[in-house]
């Protein structure tokens, strides 16, 4: 790809870091979309997808199964580069996509019908999609349609921005929660006060939308932190996310103190009870806790060293609480970013795209769709930037890598 092209890229990309929907939490308002699509155009499968660095996150889908793919091969990511919209009524005679590994394997698309996502910049920052296992023509009424429907998804994008509460659980949004904590985090750093972050995650939760349904889930997620908040301080703040995953900001509090909040949340959430089924059942959360030190810069920061925490919380068997260390030194990978990159090895020859999330004059945090096969040592290109270092792994958690330059 030409530098123009990577420079392209990097603005798709800072448009849809400012809509900050990446891994949120589901939402009605999407799913809804996907329905219609399916009904309108009678396909079983409809996405909402929004594509970084490194794959297709699906923000609501009908019929698939997986949560996000691989970009690369991704149809919706050819559909991200035009300005019409991509419709092929028999993948198998179209030689763009006839050996395409979602069109020869599962889920064995034949028809496709791709809206491009755009920004009011003009940014196509994902797509909603129609597909089916079968080859299907479009009419020019149902192209129509699916191009409202994709203006429909950009408008609730756009409210999205000003909700402040999660419509399930009560809790802050996403980002009314990350504005309200950067701005207790400031007062923490200004008057040296204490301070301390949750993240809490309720263990093994597919398998209760699984077994009993999404109603059943919605009422064991809107319980649960029911619970946590009257169990919380009025200071202390809650917010939504991800699906099952909630942060807890806590204003003058201590790792000693934190740590016992936590626990306290976490044996409250055990000791429910819930029936569904004629049958009863229970669940367990698991919890990664940070406190403010000299060497939190941000909130980013705090967040990402109470997401290594909670990581390794699931990593010793879930249902408990895991503390980070406190940091001594300065540990921020830098400002937060949202940067297509390449994780380069083997000579050139081997080359795995990732999305730089965090990136500083030290390191960087990238994610991938798997660290397996991820050598210890390797070149992290970002082409937008011409930026090309050596770095090596500092540390794993989940799909994400940190970094630090040699």
């Amino acid at each position: 790809m030409l530098h123009a092209n990577w420079a392209i890229e990097q603005e798709r990309l800072d448009a849809l870091a400012r809509f900050d929907i990446l891994d949120s939490p589901e939402e009605e308002a999407f799913e809804r979309v996907a329905r219609l699509v399916c009904r309108i155009l009678d396909v079983p499968m409809s996405t909402v997808a929004f594509l970084d660095g490194h794959r297709q996150w699906f923000k609501a889908r009908q019929g698939i199964d997986a949560c996000e793919t691989a970009r690369g091969p991704a149809i919706c990511n050819f559909t991200i580069g035009r300005a019409e919209p991509l419709i092929i009524t028999d993948t198998l005679r179209d030689g763009r996509f006839c050996e395409n590994p979602f069109v020869t394997g599962p889920p064995h698309v034949r028809f496709y019908a791709g809206f491009p996502l755009r920004s009011a910049e003009g940014q196509n920052i994902g797509t909603l999609c129609a597909m089916a296992p079968a080859p299907r023509s479009i009419t020019a009424d149902e192209i129509v349609i699916l191009q409202d429907l994709a203006a429909v998804v950009m408008d609730a994008l756009e409210l999205r921005q000003l909700a402040s509460v999660d419509g399930l659980t009560g809790a802050l949004s996403r980002r009314a929660f990350r504005d309200a904590a950067t701005r207790q985090l400031s007062l923490a750093k200004r008057h040296r006060h204490e301070a301390s972050c949750l993240l809490l995650d309720l263990d093994h939760f597919k398998a209760v939308n699984d077994s009993y349904g999404h109603a059943t889930g919605d009422k064991v997620l809107a319980e649960s932190i029911a619970t946590c908040r009257s169990l919380l301080r009025e200071s202390d703040l809650i917010g939504r996310i991800g699906g099952e995953e909630f942060a807890v900001m806590l204003p003058l509090t201590g790792r000693e103190a934190a740590l016992g909040v936590a626990e306290k949340l976490r044996s409250a959430i055990s000791a429910q009870h819930f029936s569904a089924a004629e049958r009863s059942f229970s669940i367990t959360a698991s919890c990664g806790l940070s406190t403010f030190s000299p060497a939190m810069t941000d909130l980013d920061t705090m967040l990402q060293r109470a997401d290594q925490a909670l990581y390794a919380a699931k990593e010793q068997g879930r249902d408990r609480c895991v503390a980070a260390a406190v940091a001594e030194v300065e540990s921020s990978l830098g400002r937060r970013v949202l940067k297509a990159g390449q994780i380069v090895f083997n000579s050139g020859r081997s080359v795995i795209d990732c999305t730089v999330k965090r990136l500083s004059e030290q390191g960087a945090s990238l994610a991938i769709m798997n660290t397996a096969g991820v050598p210890e040592r390797f070149k992290l290109a970002i082409a937008a930037d011409g930026f090309s270092k050596t770095c090596e792994i500092a540390g794993k958690a989940g799909g994400e890598l940190e970094v630090r330059f040699a």
